[in-house]
């Protein structure tokens, strides 16, 4: 059985070009000043982090697989594992650091805006941190699923997740509520895996005003790919 991979030195430095255009901002605006200010800041203080485990699929099951004896209940999560031996569940985190620096703004709703996008910022960091170190197990195609994100995979499979990658609270500081929210709530969850042809759970996603939407919805995918044979 593998051991889960903590992630911590992850390489964080903010993007100004990047974070004056998620905060609708020019770079001579009279606020810049201060945004700048919070960026260098946040780059002291934001520690962000992954988590992976390398994993076997022990079975599968009609609409499930089995991970190291954690059963997961997806058919999609089935199918797309079908014809893999093993994958990659992961977390990756902003941090506690700054989540915790973010509360002194809770009183200005447009500095708790700029923090929020600084946050993002470095939750993006960590989830590349986490890419890279997957890919040298790895090199080939990946993608990946999150629980949550589609109706076939609820947010509850959150559980057997994080059973699958031991102690998320004390490894990197993440950890689940009673509604299986994460906290730090810039966290992100789910299991990458080898895949020769890309998926992403946008493709059977119908919600037509998603801010993160990667690729187009697919009304056809789910019938043609997933539906039971």
């Amino acid at each position: 059985m593998s051991e889960p991979v903590v992630i911590e030195c992850v390489p964080f430095r903010v993007d100004m070009e990047q974070l004056f255009r998620k905060a609708r901002m020019e770079p001579d605006d009279a606020d810049a000043g201060l945004l700048r200010e919070m960026a260098q800041r946040a780059q002291v203080i934001g520690r962000p982090k992954a988590l992976f485990r390398e994993v076997f699929i022990e079975s599968r099951t009609e609409d499930g697989v089995v991970l190291d004896g954690v059963h997961f209940t997806s058919r999609i999560l089935r199918v797309n594992f079908d014809k893999i031996y093993r994958v990659f569940p992961y977390l990756a985190t902003c941090g506690t650091e700054l989540e915790e620096w973010s509360a002194s703004f809770d009183d200005d709703l447009l500095h708790e805006y700029w923090d929020d996008q600084i946050m993002h910022l470095a939750l993006n960091a960590a989830v590349e941190g986490l890419r890279e170190a997957i890919r040298k197990r790895n090199p080939s195609q990946t993608s990946s699923m999150n629980p949550g994100s589609l109706e076939d995979w609820p947010i509850q499979q959150q559980r057997p997740l994080f059973e699958l990658l031991g102690d998320p609270e004390l490894s990197v500081g993440v950890r689940l509520t009673d509604s299986f929210l994460m906290l730090p709530t810039k966290s992100v969850s789910g299991i990458q895996f080898p895949t020769e042809v890309h998926f992403e759970n946008c493709q059977l996603c119908s919600r037509s005003d998603c801010p993160n939407r990667r690729a187009p919805y697919d009304a056809h995918l789910y019938e043609a790919r997933y539906g039971a044979s």
